[in-house]
């Protein structure tokens, strides 16, 4: 999940003791340290006022040119294969009201892609599509090919009308 997403830190308060760079010989760290750090630990010490957190390189200037460019093709995926959720939980930590701005942007632009290409492609397209989509993107490809399966099934002859349970079910008589 999105909780193990590397983050870059820089610290305000000194820290000891905290063994997080192994290849270090001292358990310490100064004032403006620049850590790479998981964002749980990150947000845990931002919250505490102990860090400020850098925005990640996957909401850096070159990835929103390219989303800008030509959203459809950009690999998101190699960047944060959360990239959605974890921009929603990273924006209000690093103060940058334009991710999600950038968010909103390549979502609306990717959506109409990915329920073209759910609906139309072959598995063998949909799979080479799919490297580049985030996990949230692939669900939503998946519920579009299986809403669409449903829709092809129900129009060649399936069932038309589904009677509900309760209706089945008879009364008690009237006391």
């Amino acid at each position: 999940m999105f909780l193990s997403q590397i983050v870059s830190v820089i610290f305000k308060k000194e820290a000891s003791g905290v063994g997080i760079d192994p290849s270090s010989e001292a358990d310490f760290i100064e004032v403006d340290s620049k850590v790479e750090l998981p964002f749980w630990l990150a947000h845990e010490l931002q919250l505490r006022q102990a860090v400020s957190v850098n925005v990640p390189p996957c909401f850096n200037q070159k990835t929103r040119l390219e989303i800008q460019a030509d959203c459809a093709s950009v690999d998101i995926r190699s960047r944060c294969p959360y990239f959605y959720e974890f921009g929603c939980k990273i924006a209000p930590i690093v103060g940058d009201r334009t991710i999600g701005v950038l968010l909103l942007s390549a979502f609306k632009n990717r959506y109409k892609e990915i329920l073209t290409k759910a609906h139309t492609a072959a598995i063998a397209a949909g799979s080479k599509f799919w490297t580049i989509l985030t996990n949230e993107e692939i669900n939503l490809y998946e519920t579009a090919q299986s809403a669409m399966a449903s829709f092809k099934k129900w129009r060649m002859g399936g069932p038309r009308f589904q009677i509900a349970s309760i209706l089945g079910r008879k009364r008690k008589p009237a006391e």
